[in-house]
């Protein structure tokens, strides 16, 4: 996740998708509520999500896509931990007011503070957001459209933000009691794919989890 939390918080795309409908904003913002209500009676809600990922990132101008793959942590209220175990061994921490990656051995290679960068703050939120499929959260920061049905649900997000805009075109979520797909597109042209796999509930993190929280 290291390259996409980088390029999401260092990541214009005017939405026209929703210019080009021709109904009016209240109903639009009914319709995308409707959609939310859908989507929150299929979330599991839990306090600690853990899985595995892969993830392919597409950089215009190069032929082959870049793959890592490894586990994540999701907790409420602490943030993400991202450990990439393939091809390198990495760890991203994602808090609310700081990022921080870290090399396989440990020696922190990159940290960031939202009292230094204050754009960090609204960023690892919106990251947050999409991890766990923070409803409120992606409403706050996306203009919502998408479908929802008994096999599962899709949204297609376009950020209301004009500062996330500058970086991020649009996300696309997949998903049931769990998001199972992410696909990112940036506005410069590069793209990425996250397939999350074997998530799970937890009812509290690991000490080990904990402790990269601190």
């Amino acid at each position: 996740m290291k390259s996409w939390v980088v390029c999401a918080a260092l990541l214009a795309l005017v939405p026209t998708a929703f210019a080009q409908n021709a109904a009016p904003a209240g109903a639009k913002e009914q319709v995308a509520q409707d959609l939310l209500d859908k989507v929150r009676q299929q979330l599991k809600d839990a306090p600690v999500v853990r899985g595995g990922f892969e993830q392919e990132k597409s950089i215009k101008g190069f032929r082959q896509p870049l793959r890592s793959s490894g586990e994540f942590v999701v907790a409420k209220d602490k943030g993400i931990v991202w450990h990439v175990l393939k091809p390198f061994e990495s760890t991203l921490v994602v808090k609310p007011d700081s990022l921080q990656s870290r090399r396989g051995d440990g020696e922190v290679s990159m940290q960031m503070r939202a009292e230094d960068e204050p754009v960090l703050r609204t960023v690892n939120a919106m990251l947050f957001a999409v991890m766990s499929a923070d409803l409120v959260q992606l409403r706050k920061f996306f203009e919502v459209s998408g479908k929802s049905q008994a096999s599962g649900w899709q949204m297609h997000l376009v950020p209301r933000d004009p500062l996330l805009a500058q970086w991020l075109a649009s996300v696309d979520l997949e998903g049931g009691p769990f998001v199972r797909e992410v696909r990112l597109k940036e506005a410069r042209g590069d793209s990425s794919i996250i397939r999350i796999q074997d998530a799970r509930a937890e009812s509290r993190l690991s000490d080990a989890d904990a402790a990269q929280f601190r």
